[in-house]
């Protein structure tokens, strides 16, 4: 049997030491690094219950059964079948017929061994029934506590499509052939197959003797008679492909990672694939980058966490150093290997392999192989080094993969010997609400059925897992804004002034004087990443592999903001139109509209795509839902948080495609996204902007967040682009009326967010008047700036000092009666309220993001290239169960070549905007003087 041109040789490197333990270091930094693997000390009676050496087998996990402590008890364990136990010329089994150049495997078998977790003891088992025929390459998953495997090569060729159980629920073992109806994958070989969502068998690629493969098949497990689907996924998928690896992690997410395409060529790219609640299946490319391509390896979830080991590079090279260890962290969504997270592909040696020089620091330079996990604990068996089968069990331990830890039976550690000195008892681990959560054992009950049944009802309690620069400063001052919120801000002084008689029962009234630092020692828990995550915009406009990581005190423009610009008075609006409309289909039309993370292109005509009609029918659900929720939203990690992004579309998309999209085949189902507010204004494509996010919130409503920005106001957006846009954009009547229906729905936003307790989100900042969350909590909505509070304004509107030497109040730039707050404010407001971080947005800076406070205090901005001129980055920060936050950076994309989006007549539809700009210039950033005459040749510009 041939498998490819690989003949690996071994060289020696150095890598970390096998331990259980994860490096010290691992612990203060975000994602963890891919854990280090060692060999497990075996326990082997007789000669035939090992495996021996062998490669293209399968290794499958089967939950524990019955109830520990009884008779009826069985522990985890892992089953492997088949593969090939000889190289050609070394064994008398009949070669492969299938020819090609490389390595050629011979030996095939159909053996059955079980590896027990708990005694550390391998066993051959010899199941009744009749047994499939031998084979290698073929795919396996575990479905319950029953092993289904299809597809491989054996001695006379391709093995038969048929499906063969191996159900391990009995007293003895037992093999039966499952009918299956209608057409099916075929036979094939190299393909993945996997259980999603505990219910859907998938099969996908492989090749069929002739050619790699792309197809997905899905069989329902829960519908009889069982019949084989063809599936046509949306999204962009993967390439035909073979040797690639998949899993299905516990919520229904299929990750399917590398393989070889049909140039021969390794692949690095990682799809996820996904059912929607329409019966609509979804490829999405996973976010992160890889750290080298490969195939013929091996990979398995352990909770949010991919494991992939080993691999084969072609031409006779492995995978290798720090990158033969990897993991992609979907909660993060990050590749780490096993020094730390991954920005870049590595580009260490790829040596040839020697055969003989196996070290322990070459534990997983190996293909071939195959891996399963149980609880937090990895295991990869056997594979392929050079001319070499391999014949060793290896194991790992994840500590980074969860919020609990599952406990293992007290037998697990003798057969390992781990240094950090595992016990049988519960283990307390820490969580991020300060609590400590004590795991016990999760184990279903015995299974009843017999038979070659693979519905999920006979599958009903399976083994689970609780989871638990430069730039051209703008130098002309505004003050527009400023004029815009003026009356507001004076009516809502005098409104207070009538009850100031007493203190506000909102909070303390006193708002001129300058409070004492308070003493604020952070507890551990909430904590900037040290580094960031930046995605650099190359000459040509490509953003592949410009992905890198710098240190957090790298960036030398924190503490440069760029404020905003003013604009005259608004014009009275024409009358609502009065419409009822119902159309059910306006969020999923807005989907696959707009959400094109990688396809999005601005439209070359300017028209909206959804009339008001369906405008309202969009408002109206996303306010049913934001009426229901409260002022101040409860949220939990893991979360990406966004900042502005004023209409500037595009650099949503971006963010989307780099560091995940919220779709249910992206990454919606394993963490929420909360934005900031300002959506609209100032940039050219508001309207796509708060479209998609109200439909994203309709669709996903526990997942997505919003609230609100003061630019959510119409006597501001009325000033700064929104307005013009709709009626530049639907016509004066029906822009107007969707104008008016959009600052209807913004009034009922929620104006901030606590996360798990420990961090709040606005988006201007404390001010004067905010001294406990109360204080917002108790402002009543729907709520306008006319008649809302200081604490409103507040809220909205202000900003941090210039520094962290500034303390106390100063009057804000914005316009008269709006102040800043210095450090000592940010560190009272804390103490108060029993918070670690306030994020908040409002204001553009240079990378996107900025301390303040010690660090206490981070300003976030979403929008690269604010307003055309001020050339800053776009930033989001991602915060993960452990309560790290993550930067995450795009920079300004070079001017595109000349196309049908900006030709002279796109041009001109779009002046509109820049003149609006040009009028309302934003101040300069932060630290810079605001009189330096435009002479970017002056002391002051310098």
């Amino acid at each position: 049997m041939t498998g490819d041109s690989d003949s690996p040789e071994i060289e020696t490197t150095a890598a970390s030491p096998p331990s259980g333990e994860v490096p010290a270091e691992a612990v203060h930094v975000g994602p963890r690094p891919a854990p280090s693997y060692s060999v497990v000390n075996v326990e082997i009676e007789n000669e035939d219950d090992g495996p021996g050496c062998r490669c293209g087998h399968t290794l499958t996990a089967v939950p524990a059964v019955g109830e520990e402590g009884t008779s009826g008890y069985v522990g985890p364990r892992l089953i492997l079948l088949g593969g090939a136990t000889a190289l050609e010329g070394s064994s008398a089994a009949p070669p492969s017929p299938v020819g090609g150049a490389g390595i050629r495997l011979a030996g095939a078998t159909a053996d059955v061994h079980c590896y027990d977790v708990i005694s550390n003891k391998w066993t051959r088992l010899t199941p009744a029934g009749e047994p499939p025929s031998p084979r290698a390459a073929h795919a396996a998953a575990a479905v319950g506590t029953m092993v289904v495997i299809q597809g491989g090569i054996g001695p006379t060729g391709l093995s038969a499509e048929d499906l063969h159980v191996l159900d391990l629920t009995p007293q003895k073992a037992r093999w039966h052939r499952v009918a299956v109806q209608g057409p099916g994958p075929g036979p094939r070989y190299g393909h993945v197959m996997a259980l999603v969502g505990q219910r859907f068998l998938l099969s996908i690629g492989g090749n069929d003797g002739k050619r790699a493969l792309a197809d997905v098949w899905a069989l329902d497990t829960a519908a009889k008679p069982y019949e084989w689907r063809k599936l046509e996924p949306e999204g962009e998928g993967p390439p035909p492909c073979m040797y690639a690896t998949a899993s299905a992690r516990s919520d229904g997410l299929l990750l399917l990672c590398g393989g070889r395409d049909s140039s021969n060529v390794p692949l690095s790219s990682a799809y996820g694939l996904a059912k929607h609640r329409d019966g609509r299946w979804e490829w999405a490319i996973a976010p992160g980058v890889s750290p080298s391509p490969r195939y013929q390896h091996a990979s398995v979830f352990v909770n949010a966490r991919l494991h992939v080991s080993g691999g084969a590079l072609g031409g006779g090279r492995m995978v290798e150093d720090s990158s033969s260890i990897a993991v992609l962290d979907t909660a993060a969504g990050v590749w780490c290997d096993t020094k730390s997270v991954v920005t870049s592909q590595r580009t260490g040696r790829y040596s040839a392999d020697v055969a003989g020089t196996d070290s322990v620091g070459d534990l997983t330079r190996r293909c071939r192989h195959a891996a399963a996990a149980v609880g937090d604990l990895i295991f990869i068996y056997g594979g392929l080094r050079g001319g070499v089968l391999l014949d060793d069990l290896l194991v790992a331990e994840d500590l980074g993969a969860s919020d609990e830890t599952v406990n293992m039976p007290a037998g697990i550690q003798e057969g390992y010997g781990y240094s950090d000195g595992r016990t049988g008892e519960s283990v307390p681990v820490s969580v991020p609400g300060g609590s400590v959560v004590l795991a016990t054992p999760v184990a279903p009950p015995l299974n009843p059925d017999m038979g070659p049944d693979i519905s999920s009802e006979n599958v009903s309690a399976r083994h689970q897992r609780k989871s638990s620069k430069g730039m051209e400063y703008l130098v002309e001052a505004s003050a527009a804004e400023a004029e815009a919120i003026s009356a507001a801000l004076a009516a809502a002084k005098a409104r207070k002034a009538q009850k100031d008689e007493s203190p506000d029962s909102n909070g303390d009234s006193s708002s001129t004087r300058t409070p004492a630092q308070p003493h604020f020692d952070a507890p551990p828990g909430v904590r900037l990443h040290h580094r960031a995550v930046v995605v650099a915009a190359e000459t040509g406009g490509a953003l592949g592999g410009l992905v890198r990581q710098l240190s957090i005190d790298q960036f030398e423009n924190e503490g440069r903001r760029v404020s905003y610009g003013t604009a005259e008075s608004a014009t009275a609006a024409r009358k609502l139109l009065d419409r009822q409309v119902s159309i059910n289909s306006v969020p999923k039309k807005v989907l696959g509209h707009l959400l094109r993370p990688r396809g999005w292109r601005p439209p070359v005509q300017r028209n909206f795509f959804l009339d008001c009609n369906e405008i309202a029918d969009l408002c109206d659900n996303a306010e049913r839902l934001f009426s229901s929720e409260p002022t101040v939203l409860q949220l939990k990690a893991p979360i990406k948080i966004f900042g502005d992004l004023h209409g500037q579309f595009g650099d949503l998309m971006r963010l989307f495609d780099e560091y995940g999209s919220p779709s249910t085949a992206g990454d919606i189902s394993y963490i929420d996204y909360l934005f900031l507010g300002d959506y609209v204004d100032r940039g050219q494509h508001s309207l796509e902007t708060i479209t998609l996010l109200l439909a994203l919130k309709v669709e996903h409503p526990k997942n997505v967040h919003l609230i609100r920005g003061n630019h959510e106001a119409a006597d501001i957006n009325a000033l700064f682009g929104f307005r013009i846009e709709c009626i530049e954009r639907m016509g004066e009547r029906d822009g107007i009326w969707a104008w008016h229906r959009f600052n209807r729905l913004f009034n009922w936003l929620p104006l901030a967010a606590i996360i798990e307790r420990k961090i709040i989100c606005m988006h201007g900042g404390i001010g004067r008047s905010i001294n406990h969350v109360e204080q917002i909590q108790n402002l009543q909505r729907p709520i306008t700036m006319e008649t809302g509070s200081v604490v409103l304004m507040d809220l909205l509107w202000s900003d941090p000092t210039e520094n962290d030497s500034v303390e106390g109040l100063r009057p804000n730039a914005r316009g008269p009666g709006l102040v800043t707050f210095g450090p000592d404010r940010v560190m009272e407001f804390c103490d108060n309220n029993d918070v670690q971080l306030i994020i908040r947005a409002h204001e553009c800076v240079m990378d996107g993001f900025e301390r303040f406070a010690q660090g206490h205090l981070i300003t976030l901005f979403s929008a690269t290239n604010y307003c055309g001129t001020a050339n800053n980055a776009g930033a989001i920060l991602v915060l993960g169960r452990d309560l790290v936050v993550v930067p995450k950076l795009i920079h300004p994309l070079p001017p595109a070549v000349r196309s049908a989006e900006n030709s002279p007549d796109r041009h001109m539809d779009d002046t509109w905007m820049q003149e609006l700009n040009a009028n309302r210039p934003a101040t300069p950033t932060r630290g810079r003087p605001q009189n330096a005459n435009n002479n970017q040749n002056s002391v002051a510009w310098m």
